[in-house]
């Protein structure tokens, strides 16, 4: 059975799996409104984390057929990955920001292989070594979750208050670890009556424990020169000064105190950076400085897949870096290489 938390003022939170991940499950909401019980997220498409979020539902008081609207906070299939099963089922609507909305577009209209060369030609500009390169360039005909996801039928706007009715959920543009990220600002005092504004949705945007993953928005339709993490902390700030009583975040526990967790993370990414300027005292590619940079375990132990998300993650830290006007690349290397400045 689902395990449901009751956070007071008709908001409840049910704990759906994410199969295979050390994440191990998103905290989708169900928040209670004058037309029916709205979603925040809904969680990875897979038969268990249906029947978990069925069972949730029901729990709740309610089932999934009786679902009025889905708000996603962001495109990643752990989030969104069940709205369109829920909106089989209910009729409900979905809403998601603009940027994410381009996304998934482009993302039903992209073929598989077109993902895989994609991804093999960015690695390989990276400095990503033949060995690595070689299973994205052979990969034969296979799906990857979040091709195919459920097309949003609303935009959610930023700064305008969504279509709830009975309560005041405000929209707040926290791009970073997707362009398109949304904030859910509940504009009601807290049940308990903690200090501060509100209780906030936080996606994955802010979460207690975690720091979430800032990489490349990857889009092989897109040549846009991005700044993710520039993104990310000017969004964080904006979070900071909001202070809101409550965060209700996407994974792990809800939590109070936004405004110390926002510089905790600050702090770290500028850490991050000053410990990537030391590294980069000699020429490394993308690559390399995923090698030397400091995960949570050994870059021998790192498995294939999270390797390629960890280069995603220096590379936006090098873009951030190259913006600031703090470390360059080298003119005619190949693969790219950086050098601090």
């Amino acid at each position: 059975m689902s395990q449901v938390t009751d956070h007071g003022g008709g908001v409840r939170s049910l704990k759906v799996p994410i199969p295979d991940n050390p994440l191990g499950h998103t905290l989708v909401y169900v928040v209670d409104t004058d037309r029916g019980p709205v979603l925040v997220d809904t969680g990875w498409d897979d038969p268990a984390s249906w029947d978990t979020l069925a069972e949730g539902l029901v729990a709740c008081g309610t089932s999934v057929g009786e679902i009025h609207g889905v708000v996603v906070t962001h495109h990643h299939p752990d989030h969104h990955g069940l709205s369109g099963r829920v909106r089989e089922a209910s009729g409900a609507w979905i809403a998601m920001h603009e940027a994410d909305i381009a996304l998934i577009r482009r993302a039903r209209g992209t073929r598989p292989d077109r993902w895989f060369s994609y991804m093999a030609g960015k690695l390989a500009a990276a400095g990503a070594p033949e060995e690595h390169l070689a299973p994205l360039r052979s990969a034969g005909p296979r799906t990857l979750p979040g091709l195919a996801p459920a097309l949003p039928d609303r935009e959610i706007v930023p700064g305008e208050l969504l279509d709830l009715p009975g309560r005041r959920l405000r929209a707040i543009w926290t791009p970073g670890h997707t362009p398109g990220h949304v904030c859910l600002h509940l504009e009601e005092e807290h049940p308990s009556r903690l200090p501060g504004s509100g209780r906030l949705f936080s996606g994955d945007h802010l979460l207690p424990r975690i720091t979430p993953h800032i990489g490349l928005y990857e889009d092989p339709d897109d040549a846009t020169v991005t700044d993710p993490l520039g993104d990310y902390l000017d969004s964080l700030e904006r979070i900071g000064r909001l202070a809101p009583a409550e965060v209700l975040p996407a994974h792990q526990y809800a939590f109070t105190d936004a405004p110390s967790r926002v510089r905790e993370l600050l702090a770290h990414h500028e850490e991050r950076l000053d410990d990537l300027l030391t590294l980069l005292a000699e020429p490394l590619t993308p690559w390399q400085l995923a090698e030397r940079m400091e995960w949570n375990r050994p870059w021998d132990q790192i498995p294939y897949g999270s390797r390629n998300i960890a280069v995603s993650e220096a590379e936006a830290h090098l873009r951030r870096l190259v913006k600031l006007g703090r470390a360059e690349a080298v003119t005619g290397d190949e693969p790219v290489t950086y050098v601090a400045v």
